[in-house]
């Protein structure tokens, strides 16, 4: 029988099949000797070991896709990042750390913005003017007021989709509203801090209807983008494809060189100043981490 597994705790691995139902199972001993764990989102075939009381015993998991470390899963379609526009304020430079390496794994975007109900249209604007050429759907709701939430719903629909972003954003708050079912912890958002109590415990698929999951994450505070070469990392801004063949030279890297129109673009306003910040920072941290090989 095949299913998808979507949610692994202490050996024990929930199988959805379908219209059979969820089944619960152990992975064969092979897998281990083999170095191999199943993954949350990992097409199996299973056994049937009790039919009654719906337990197998998993004997083959599908070729991935891909795979992510954290959350630890596999054959992920797309990912919806999720910042408050205010209270916490957006951190711009982890979320372009996220879309960067989103991006390296090829993994298609949504970056969502919620809390519009407590901001001004000036605030949106801004926003909307930082990302609008960033390469990836850019989404502006209110999950307290559900506005923008049918958007959201037509983003996921027949599509296995990472939620990740921060604490404090909302993000238990959208997946209680996607799928009441979950039941998840939204937690109290500390008035002190502004970042809200960790409440998302273990990598778990929410089935939203058929062929439609949901993945729940840990909200990060920080995010290192490693395994990239400096050299690589404009290729992922995407934005300066208009411009990086107008440079004086093939190999600009868009930060000291003369004759950029990267810049050029950037002092002109055509590329968003928040984002080129950004690419700085972490073309810098990039460029120690190969120093210290050395």
């Amino acid at each position: 029988m095949q299913g998808k597994i979507i949610k692994g705790i202490s050996g024990f691995y929930y199988v959805d099949c379908g219209d059979e139902g969820l089944y619960t199972c152990k992975a064969k001993g092979a897998f281990r000797n083999e170095g191999v764990m199943p993954l949350v989102g990992d097409n199996v075939v299973i056994d049937v070991t009790d039919p009654s009381k719906k337990e197998g015993n998993i004997n083959l998991i599908e070729e991935r896709k891909n795979s992510l470390i954290r959350p630890a899963s596999a054959n992920i379609d797309q990912a919806l990042v999720v910042f408050a526009a205010a209270k916490p304020d957006p951190n711009f430079n982890l979320l372009d750390r996220f879309l960067v390496m989103m991006q390296k794994q090829q993994i298609h975007t949504v970056v969502c913005f919620n809390k519009t109900d407590i901001v001004g249209d000036d605030d949106v604007a801004r926003l909307e003017k930082a990302y609008e050429l960033c390469g990836h759907e850019v989404l502006f709701v209110s999950v307290r007021e559900q506005v923008g939430i049918d958007r959201i719903r037509q983003v996921l629909a027949g599509k296995t989709t990472v939620l990740a972003g921060p604490s404090g954003v909302g993000k238990s708050s959208l997946m209680n509203l996607l799928a009441p079912e979950a039941n998840m912890e939204t937690g109290e958002l500390s008035k002190k801090i502004e970042r809200g109590k960790q409440t998302t415990r273990h990598t778990e698929l929410i089935k939203i209807a058929q062929g439609t999951y949901l993945c729940d994450t840990p909200g990060f505070t920080s995010l290192y983008v490693t395994d990239i070469d400096k050299d690589e990392l404009r290729d992922y801004f995407v934005e300066f494809n208009a411009y990086r063949d107008n440079c004086r030279f093939d190999t600009c890297r868009h930060i000291r060189e003369p004759g950029c129109a990267v810049k050029e673009a950037l002092e002109e306003g055509r590329i968003s100043r928040i984002r080129y910040d950004n690419y700085c920072l972490m073309f810098e941290e990039l460029e120690k981490q190969e120093k210290r090989k050395y």
